[in-house]
């Protein structure tokens, strides 16, 4: 069995809905739902729609490291993205294959984020 691949690219935004103050933050109130209708935008006026799709999704588990998304199938997980990142990951990223390197998740960032979780920090 051939697969073929619905997407050439598929964005995961988290738009993870959490009580105000919770521990390991929230990030739909962070303005995640902003984020992803932007690269829907961009999609659209790149006339990308049915190539590439923006999905909202659920807790990536990550939420402590500000607003996160992944990228497949390059599997390229941004954390702390902003709505002034989003032209850069998209013309970067979906557009080159290349990667925003100071929002890029790293193993670094895993580490942080297991250390705030244990309050480590």
């Amino acid at each position: 069995l051939l697969m073929t691949p619905r997407y050439e690219k598929h964005i995961f935004v988290c738009i993870k809905d959490r009580p105000e103050g919770h521990p390991r933050g929230c990030c739909l109130e962070k303005g995640s739902m902003d984020i992803r209708n932007r690269f829907v935008q961009l999609i659209n006026q790149h006339g990308l729609k049915g190539k590439v799709r923006a999905n909202k999704s659920g807790c990536l588990d990550v939420c402590e490291m500000g607003i996160n998304l992944v990228i497949y199938p390059d599997n390229l997980w941004y954390t702390g993205v902003t709505d002034s990142d989003v032209d850069e990951i998209f013309e970067k990223s979906v557009l080159n294959d290349d990667i925003v390197d100071r929002l890029a998740a790293t193993e670094e960032t895993w580490a942080t984020c297991q250390k705030i979780r244990n309050n480590e920090l």
